[in-house]
């Protein structure tokens, strides 16, 4: 079997490939590799969010081997797969020695390769010319996890981006540019992950809580009337007591639009989450009552309800007479009260 040493790295088979990158083909050398000679890309986002620490070194390769073999979707999903087919079906994706794409691939492998070492010595790996630059890698990984498949969670997005931006000093403008986003979405992105690590919460299932905390302007006044508003939110989205993204977006709102002594209470601490909306709601905020009745009064006003009524069988026919019967003395119930 012919062996190639190229760029450090011994690789079987060596035949020549192509990808496209920035509208241009890349020659790429196909082959396999022992998996041993491979490193896990530390700027992997899956392994920064977990690991890394501002102010703190690069975490090492058996660190990030710990952290990749334990996720489910490896335990689960890739092992069994890379078991079932007899190694990978798109191999990894290397510059030098180091795995750009295919991470969470390698450690299925590693772990296959505690049971048999021999059988699973060898992996199928491309890889790129030593002249491929940084934002070439920063290009070719946003296009596969940033606008293309985007498997990448969101904050892995933003955190990638935001190291981009912050330690390698790329404009916002130019990440917009090379990874083809809006600079305001680039930029808000950025936005959210380093206010996420100002706070000290890098739970990646919260990312939509901070998204939804910073996007526009709803909460401006709120925060420039009451400094401690936002510190205030971050607290109960850590706690559990906010327990929905949704709930910023359309329930915080409620409140800081009734303000006054609902605002107010809350910012105190006297209200609860659940109680400064509901006083909302009862001082009329949002109109909360009025939205529910038009969105029930719309759906009843469908045409294709006449059609779905008429169709149904008699036992159906009764049910929802009956409904609807209930639904008429509660509705008399209702007017009376604001006639």
């Amino acid at each position: 079997m012919k062996t190639t040493l190229l760029n450090g790295l011994e690789i079987e088979n060596a035949t020549p490939d192509t990808i496209t990158l920035r509208n241009r083909e890349i020659e790429v050398t196909a082959g396999y590799t022992d998996h041993s000679s491979l490193r896990f890309y530390a700027e992997n986002p899956r392994i920064y969010s977990h690991l890394w620490k501002e102010g703190m070194g690069e975490p090492t390769q058996q660190d990030i081997y710990d952290i990749l073999s334990k996720r489910e979707h490896v335990r689960e999903v890739l092992v069994p797969s890379i078991r079932a087919n007899g190694g990978l079906i798109e191999p990894l994706l290397v510059r030098k020695n180091v795995v750009l794409e295919g991470n969470s691939r390698l450690a299925a492998y590693r772990v296959l390769a505690q049971i048999d070492s021999e059988k699973w010595r060898r992996v199928k790996i491309r890889q790129l010319p030593s002249s491929t630059t940084d934002e070439d890698v920063f290009a070719l990984l946003g296009e596969y996890h940033i606008v293309g498949k985007a498997d990448w969670a969101p904050f892995e997005q933003a955190g990638y981006l935001y190291r981009r931006h912050k330690s390698h000093n790329v404009s916002e403008e130019q990440l917009a540019k090379d990874i083809g986003l809006t600079v305001g979405k680039v930029k808000h992105l950025i936005d959210v992950y380093d206010f996420m690590i100002q706070v000290d919460d890098r739970i990646a299932n919260r990312w939509s809580y901070y998204d939804e905390l910073l996007r526009g302007r709803k909460f401006e006044k709120a925060i420039r009337d009451y400094p401690s508003f936002t510190g205030l939110i971050v607290e109960k989205i850590k706690s559990g007591e906010i327990e929905r993204a949704v709930d910023i977006r359309d329930r915080l709102p409620l409140i800081t639009k009734a303000g006054g002594n609902t605002l107010k209470k809350f910012i105190a601490g006297k209200y609860s989450f659940e109680q400064a909306v509901l006083d909302a709601r009862e001082r009329g905020a949002g109109d909360y009552n009025a939205k529910k009745l038009r969105e029930f009064r719309n759906w009843i006003a469908e045409e294709q309800l006449n059609r779905e009524f008429s169709s149904v069988n008699d036992a159906e026919k009764r049910v929802l007479k009956y409904e609807l019967e209930k639904i008429e003395r509660r509705v008399k119930k209702l007017i009376s009260l604001v006639d």
